[in-house]
């Protein structure tokens, strides 16, 4: 899913195998990006401003330049999906009892409307907001089907 402070951005759907990382949108709430994406969207903004600059002053008044953040894409990623967290941070090892890298899955931990409610459950059953990591952690997107799921497709496979 994708936070309800993130619809108002460009969103797609993540990507078994792809690679992740938290960013943090104008609207303030920290989401995933893709960080092939991101720095597409660095790139093109960097060019815009050099353009943007070499306009007279007056041309300048008449058209502000469009701010980069907003066209970042916000990677919505759905409940049940098994990924593994990268770049935990020292004191959060420590303080939660977990390692540099720790796999897990995206829940909702609400339905309420207006709440962040995406969060990582790791295997140990903590569970870890996605607003309570920080900016630039790496997230890798093991599988989009839930592991109860995936033994089932499995299954299936295996007696056709």
């Amino acid at each position: 899913m994708c936070d309800y402070s993130l619809y108002e951005f460009p969103n797609r759907l993540a990507r078994e195998g792809e690679e992740l990382i938290t960013y943090r949108f104008p609207s303030g709430s920290l989401g995933l990006a893709s960080p092939v994406e991101l720095e597409e969207v660095k790139r093109n903004a960097s060019a815009k401003k050099i353009w943007w600059t070499l306009r007279s002053p007056f041309e300048r008044l008449s058209y502000p330049p469009v701010e980069s953040k907003h066209s970042v894409c916000a990677v919505c990623v759905p409940p049940g999906t098994r990924l593994i967290l990268k770049d935990i941070p020292a004191d959060m090892q420590r303080d939660l009892g977990l390692r540099p890298e720790e796999g897990g899955k995206f829940i909702e931990t609400s339905i309420h409307l207006y709440r962040h409610r995406d969060a990582i459950q790791f295997a140990n059953g903590l569970v870890i907001s996605l607003q309570d990591l920080l900016e630039g952690q790496r997230i890798e997107v093991f599988s989009l089907i839930p592991a109860d799921e995936f033994v089932e497709e499995r299954q299936k496979a295996l007696v056709r």
